[in-house]
């Protein structure tokens, strides 16, 4: 189940995409899928590890050619390993609410993003749009995911949020793995319903504006510096949590 709109956001084959804080990939699965270039980024090396092996199933399957140059590295997000301007499409998912130093992360992300490039932020539901801003971006449009998990957080909150154990939290969490696993018509259409009122997470797309440079047009970016490209990786710098 994807947060992230991806024809909205523009990802397209061909592009470099930073899946920041990746967890166990599914932002980045469907970005290679439609055959942009992936780096997925997460602090956890369970996570990175997990992403590899998934890649490698998907070509094994036939769901990826196999000279894709997807890959995960472990890194830091207040100190990414990537030179300025270097993806066409930036996603963080669920993560900028884990880092005590939020707007640091956001600069980061400004800063290895293209001038003309697009972001796509989620968050549990509040509003960051002063604080993008803030790191050079500018906010093109707006909304809300997850409504079936509103209900959900309230139920816990009611019983306490400790309590796994309590009957109606097992049944509804039943209900949200249903929905993920399957995704039958039923939860998608009360989904559809439910994420514009009362949406858990709110997903913000941006952009960076352009800058005009005179003179011929650059060439396309090398990979990313310090990060694995399609053969052998590399060790790439460690710190603290995305």
């Amino acid at each position: 189940m994807l947060t992230v709109d991806y024809d909205r956001l523009g990802v397209g084959p061909g592009d470099i995409v930073l899946d920041l804080g990746c967890g166990f990939g599914r932002h980045a699965f469907e970005a290679a899928r439609r055959g942009a270039f992936v780096v997925a980024l997460d602090a956890g090396p369970d996570e990175v590890a997990q992403v590899r092996a998934t890649v490698g199933a998907m070509v094994e399957a036939g769901e990826l050619a196999s000279d894709h140059p997807a890959t995960a590295v472990q890194g830091d997000a207040l100190a990414l390993p990537f030179a300025d301007g270097t993806f066409d499409r930036v996603i963080a998912s669920e993560v900028l609410e884990h880092i005590p130093d939020d707007v640091a992360a956001m600069r980061e992300l400004a800063r290895v993003l293209k001038p003309g490039g697009a972001m796509a932020v989620t968050v549990p539901r509040c509003t960051l749009e002063r604080r993008l801003v803030s790191a050079g971006l500018e906010p093109t449009g707006h909304g809300h995911a997850h409504g079936l998990h509103s209900p959900y957080w309230w139920l816990r909150c009611l019983v306490g949020v400790s309590n796994d154990a309590h009957p109606a939290v097992a049944a509804y969490h039943k209900v949200l793995v249903w929905d993920i696993v399957k995704s039958p018509f039923v939860t998608r259409a009360a989904d559809r319903l439910l994420s514009p009122l009362i949406g858990k997470s709110l997903v913000v797309y941006l952009s960076k504006p352009a800058v005009t440079v005179s003179g011929p047009p650059d060439a396309r970016p090398d990979l990313p510096r310090r990060v694995p490209g399609r053969r052998g990786p590399t060790t790439p710098k460690q710190g603290a949590a995305a």
